[in-house]
């Protein structure tokens, strides 16, 4: 009977802590989905029935009129922002009470290691690494990356060359992802990943595992959402930890733990960590006379590999995401595809038939029809920040509360005729700048985020792959293959970076014009 009756004080006590905030955005008059015991409104996402993105998307159309909508995650309220003013808010304007993603569910040591990096980090850690490591993105530095980028560009002509002989098929998703690693592993590491020339290649399958998510990953994520504190000490990123780990302490012994002259990512991190502890203001702590504490950080090895994974991870990925993508609709608009080939012609002509960092920036319709690509599939779907503090949004009245997270539905907002005409239609010539409304759209066309939080690495991925398309498109046409699906399926176990479910199969047909 004791046993019994402890049982159910147990059940009874976790669901009044599961349905606690389930009043939430009922009692602050915002429309919401009325959410359920252990899922909240989410339940489609964590059965791994509907991608992030296509949650949010499902929500964004199902209130046209509304600014924001409530919806719950588990049991934690959230608001998603529709309108481009208050998004501009979060983003930009009020920044300093959204800077943290609020992806990390619990803090400081507790965080999983793989985690506390610049792209999940908050507060003082974040704004101390994005300091130290945004000299690493200069325009400098990605001039001097390009050559790097030209031997990885040959050895994509070679694979896509071998394909076409053979008329066989190719997954564009895979082939930029062999590419994108190649390179990530050539500017990062200083290693030859050779993944285009090796289907073995052990970089590329370190790579795929990390967004490689099983029934039970997926169980985990699951449960840390619904009880992040008794499970913080279960590591999402279990799979790759360890050997994440050991590259970089092998790199990092390879190089007596000093610069090598490389000029690459580890280079990069050594160099930051030769200057020791990182010192600037908190954004954290304030002082009673209102100006910020000092803040300090230690470059431990933990932080390192930390930071090595997210540079390897965001740099293959999103960027293989956005440019297979951009082949995808240019292989079902042959006569835009056209246009960009002789985009690549007119500006390859010029330089001598050579690929370099000068003529890629030339290349407008290109550049265009890749930025049309990402309107259309970011691979980021959507952005992520919490509040620090009790806030009132102006444009609504609406106060939150602490710890309420925010959520921009960016592809929801790319495909909103409201701000693109004819969002499913395929168009480069909306990027022209005659026609672009770069000023209303800011905070409308985001796959690169934007303010303080924006992508740290947006130049460095938009260059290595519009070189890519470059190489590509320069000596190959693409078509679609039997097979091919003409409005691809989103992967519905995709988290934070989209992915296509099957990949994207496609022909690519040599054009004998142009070889770097």
């Amino acid at each position: 009977m004791i046993v019994v009756a402890l049982v159910a004080i147990a059940l009874v006590a976790l669901y009044f802590y599961n349905v606690r905030n389930f009043n939430y955005w009922k009692e602050r008059g915002v429309k919401h989905e009325k959410p359920i015991l252990l899922f909240g409104t989410n339940a489609k996402n964590y059965l791994q029935k509907q991608s992030v993105t296509e949650n949010l998307m499902e929500l964004y159309w199902k209130y046209p009129d509304e600014k924001v909508v409530g919806f719950y995650r588990s049991t934690d309220p959230c608001l998603l922002v529709k309108d481009p003013e208050i998004i501009k808010r979060v983003l930009q304007t009020d920044f300093s009470m959204f800077y943290p993603r609020g992806l990390n569910r619990v803090k400081g040591h507790e965080i999983e290691p793989m985690l506390r990096n610049l792209f999940f980090a908050d507060g003082d850690t974040w704004r101390l690494l994005r300091q130290r490591m945004t000299p690493a993105f200069t325009s400098g530095k990605l001039r001097a990356m390009f050559p790097l980028i030209v031997e990885r560009a040959e050895s994509l002509q070679a694979r896509a060359l071998a394909a076409a002989a053979a008329g066989r098929t190719l997954d564009a998703r895979d082939l930029m992802a062999r590419y994108t690693t190649d390179f990530i592993g050539a500017c990062g590491f200083g290693l030859e990943a050779d993944s285009l020339n090796e289907d073995d290649s052990a970089f590329r399958k370190l790579g795929a595992k990390i967004f490689r998510f099983s029934v039970k990953d997926a169980i985990i994520i699951m449960l840390k959402d619904f009880f992040p504190h008794l499970l913080k000490r279960v590591h999402t990123l279990k799979r790759v930890e360890g050997e994440m780990t050991d590259l970089v302490r092998v790199i990092l012994k390879q190089r007596n733990y000093q610069p090598s002259g490389r000029n690459d990512f580890i280079d990069l991190l050594l160099e930051c960590k030769k200057k020791g502890t990182l010192v600037g203001e908190s954004i954290e702590k304030r002082k009673a006379d209102g100006t910020p504490e000092t803040a300090t950080l230690e470059l431990d090895d933990v932080l390192m590999t930390a930071q090595v994974f997210v540079f390897f991870a965001a740099g293959f990925e999103t960027s293989s995401s956005a440019t297979s993508f951009t082949l995808h609709q240019l292989a079902y608009h042959p006569e835009v595809q056209k246009k960009v080939q002789e985009d690549i012609d007119r500006v390859l002509a010029k330089h001598d038939n050579k690929l370099s960092y000068e003529a890629v920036k030339e290349m407008t319709y290109l550049d265009w029809a890749f930025k049309e690509g990402m309107r259309m599939f970011p691979s980021l779907g959507f952005l992520v920040r919490k509040c620090v503090g009790k806030y009132t949004i102006p444009e609504i009245g609406l106060t939150i509360d602490e710890k309420a997270r925010i959520w921009i539905p960016v592809q929801s907002l790319h495909m909103d005729p409201k701000y693109f005409d004819n969002p499913e239609e395929f168009r480069p010539e909306r990027f022209h700048p005659d026609s672009y409304d770069s000023a209303n759209l800011k905070y409308v066309y985001l796959p690169f985020g934007e303010g303080p939080r924006a992508c740290i690495g947006e130049r460095l991925g938009h260059m290595q792959s519009l070189a890519g398309l470059a190489a590509i498109l320069s000596r190959f046409t693409v078509e679609p293959a039997p097979e091919t699906v003409r409005k691809p399926a989103v992967s519905p176990n995709a988290g934070i970076v989209q992915s296509i479910q099957g990949g994207i199969p496609l022909l690519f047909k040599e054009r004998k014009i142009n070889k770097l």
